[in-house]
């Protein structure tokens, strides 16, 4: 057994596969955390790729081959790892014409998401497509190192309107001391903030969504950031804003999750 593999199409990749990927920007991905070769929100995943792949290419890959995909790739490698499937056309890019869709999935090591608190910068970004996970955003990791090298652990965006919508690759939610508080804004609807909705709905936790901005934060308890590699690292403060700690928060936001089955692809 490899320990972690790239494959295409359901079979490894070679070097000539990849070389025309190496400077692909139009391509758009899922990605998850493996736990004993289970996903949690496997629905929720190949809901995102295809809708994904009919805005991009006007077609689809089907579920039952992503699946296949899926199964190969986690069946190569240890119980626990992180995956990405991409989606791209072999006709490449700049150009309008139709091509048939490739699935590359790469697995690597199981996520360590950093243990938190973080404080965020507040900077002025609106992201291309926000709704799709797609590939080739180099400002996510260029407004990450401008953050650091001010002393901040990362960067959240503040769209035209001044709202906070979301981080560089973080999900933002708030806490009002009862209910779940989700930034009204153009985002990326992740697929861990997706689970955590729905599972909050089942624990009868209150949720909403309103428009946040910096000058709103005073009147929240507490804050978080998630992804695909965790639920909830707690936020302590955004720009000059402290944001109040709030373990039980975090807690609601980590059984929300962990209350989402694991399914075998």
């Amino acid at each position: 057994m490899t320990t972690f593999v790239a494959q295409l199409d359901g079979r490894d990749a070679t070097a000539a596969d990849l070389a025309p990927l190496a400077f692909a920007g139009y391509a758009h991905f899922t990605a998850m955390q493996v736990r004993d070769r289970r996903i949690r929100g496997l629905d929720l995943h190949l809901e995102r790729l295809r809708e994904a792949s009919k805005e991009l290419f006007g077609t689809t890959v089907p579920d039952v081959q992503v699946r296949a995909h899926l199964r190969t790739a986690i069946e190569a490698g240890p119980a626990d790892l992180s995956l990405t499937a991409t989606v791209f056309s072999a006709n490449r890019e700049f150009t309008a014409r139709d091509g048939a869709l490739s699935v590359l999935v790469r697995t690597g090591p199981a996520a360590t998401p950093p243990p938190g608190p973080l404080r965020l910068a507040a900077v002025e970004h609106e992201r291309f497509l926000p709704a799709r996970k797609h590939v080739g955003e180099p400002a996510k990791t260029y407004l990450l190192r401008q953050a650091a090298a001010q002393g901040f652990d990362d960067a959240a965006f503040l769209d035209r309107r001044g709202r906070l919508s979301e981080a560089t690759i973080w999900n933002l939610a708030f806490w009002d001391g009862t209910a779940v508080v989700w930034p009204e804004a153009e985002v990326l609807h992740g697929i861990t903030m997706a689970i955590v909705r729905r599972q909050l709905d089942r624990l009868g936790v209150p949720q909403r969504v309103q428009e946040i901005t910096l000058a709103d934060l005073p009147t929240l308890a507490g804050a978080v950031v998630l992804n695909s590699w965790t639920p909830g690292i707690a936020v302590h403060g955004i720009d000059t804003v402290s944001i109040p700690a709030a373990p039980s928060f975090v807690d609601i936001m980590h059984r929300a999750y962990e209350a989402e089955p694991l399914t075998t692809p």
